[in-house]
């Protein structure tokens, strides 16, 4: 066999299974179809790392997102995603509300967390002055965090291209067949290739990929989730993840701050027909402010710095769907704890596809990623980096602090940015008040160079 594994999707879980399976002696290739690693469902979410307390018991999801919050918790600072811990609030609005809490305690402590508290609403206001009246009280989740969903997928893909994973961008399977000896032969829109084990993480296209490999097990319907994001002057209005009581229907809307040092709100949750659906709607951002006045109405004085749309892959089913078949393995059916649970579903896959027993390599280069975060060091505020490196110095997207140096590093990677939206992921150039007005003809150049064009 030319390959042993194909993973299909370079999202934050197809990503983290290429980082676990290239640490092991495999040859492993990942294909992609977009030009970059987490350019699809993996960049447009609400980058909270879950504890999983509100997941359903006894399922897959609830059992995999513990523990990938675990393992996360753990990788994040070693390679330099950034992470902070806020903590949660679930806020009531009114009696009903509050006659949930006991369920939703217990259903945390099914999942093993118990950690939750009940604050009344003397309590809750002292701890987030900003909320709009009527709040009836809340539960304290003091364990979870936001994360940045930029670094974290090209973190797990520069440790599996460090490794030796062969990474194919523009690359889309078209065919796939079991072959008469075992393992499968593909078809891409850039060649053929075999491989022993066949790994499907595509995402919204997961159900595709399936139905070429012969199963039908699933469908995916996305499901838009609007995000409005607010301007850093707004990041002292809220301390925590506040969070909504959820529904049958949906987790609701939650205000939350970013490791960029905005404010967020969102999502919507609304089920549509096409998978590259990515435009906002009247409809959704009237929904998201009119919910902004209501949980956080001082936001509303504040500038929307961006607005943002993400398609979760949602199924008919509740929980994840992971199966595995004579050396293929199934991940779909994985919404918005993805983030969370990447880690803990690529060791599932490794263990599902037999993978288990192998040892893993040694001497592997661990990345360090350029940090994102607000609250931590950035290179135009170290004087002893900029002495030795100007250009570290020399701020090229001013609405971010970034600086040449940083881009610099980003286009010289072990995975390049190939075009703006990628560059923006590896440094937030292009992301701030201005969304690109003053940087862009600069940025476009200096991709232009890094590619030989200018």
């Amino acid at each position: 066999m030319e390959r042993d594994v194909v993973i299909v999707g370079a999202g934050v879980v197809g990503a983290a299974i290429a980082r676990e399976l290239a640490r092991l002696d495999l040859r492993v290739t990942m294909l992609e179809a977009a030009p970059d690693v987490g350019a699809g469902t993996s960049k447009a979410n609400t980058a909270l790392l879950h504890t999983g307390f509100d997941a359903k018991p006894d399922t897959l999801e609830a059992g995999l997102v513990a523990r990938g919050c675990e393992l996360l918790r753990e990788y994040a600072p070693r390679v330099g995603i950034p992470l902070e811990h806020p903590g949660a609030l679930l806020v009531a609005w009114d009696e009903g509300q509050v006659g949930e809490f006991g369920g939703i305690v217990e259903r945390a402590q099914a999942n093993g967390y118990s950690a939750m508290r009940e604050l009344d609403a003397a309590e809750l206001y002292r701890r987030e002055p900003n909320l709009g009246p009527g709040a009836r009280g809340a539960l304290e989740v003091p364990d979870e965090g936001l994360i940045c969903p930029f670094t974290t997928p090209l973190a797990f893909a520069t440790e599996a291209v460090l490794a030796g994973c062969e990474l194919r961008t523009r690359t889309a399977l078209t065919a796939a067949q079991r072959l008469p000896g075992g393992g499968f032969g593909l078809e891409t829109g850039n060649g053929a290739l075999t491989t022993r084990m066949l790994v499907n993480a595509a995402g919204l296209y997961s159900d595709e990929i399936d139905r070429l490999v012969g199963h039908c097990n699933f469908s995916v319907t996305p499901r838009r989730g609007e995000l409005i994001v607010f301007d850093k002057l707004a990041r002292p209005l809220v301390d925590h993840i506040v969070l909504a009581v959820p529904t049958k229907v949906s987790k609701g809307v939650l205000v939350s701050p970013t490791v960029f040092g905005n404010v967020m709100v969102g999502p919507t949750a609304v089920d549509i027909e096409r998978k590259d659906d990515t435009s906002s709607t009247e409809e959704g951002l009237a929904y998201l402010r009119k919910e902004t006045g209501r949980i956080l109405p001082a936001l509303l004085d504040h500038e929307v710095t961006a607005v943002y749309v993400g398609l979760r892959a949602a199924t008919e089913h509740g929980d994840f769907q992971i199966a595995f078949a004579d050396g293929y393995a199934c991940v779909a059916g994985i919404r918005s704890t993805g983030l969370s649970a990447s880690m803990a579903i690529a060791e599932h896959v490794r263990d599902g596809l037999g993978l288990g027993e192998l040892e893993p390599r040694r001497g592997l280069a661990q990345p360090r990623m350029p940090n994102l975060g607000e609250r931590f060091p950035r290179p135009f505020a170290q004087g002893e980096l900029v002495e030795k490196d100007p250009d570290y110095g020399r701020i090229v997207c001013f609405c971010e602090r970034v600086t040449r140096g940083e881009i610099r590093d980003a286009l010289a990677g072990p995975i390049p940015p190939t075009d703006l939206d990628g560059l923006r992921r590896r440094t937030r150039a292009h992301m701030g008040r201005c969304q690109g007005f003053f940087c862009g003809a600069r940025l476009d150049a200096m991709l232009a160079q890094a590619a030989g064009d200018g």
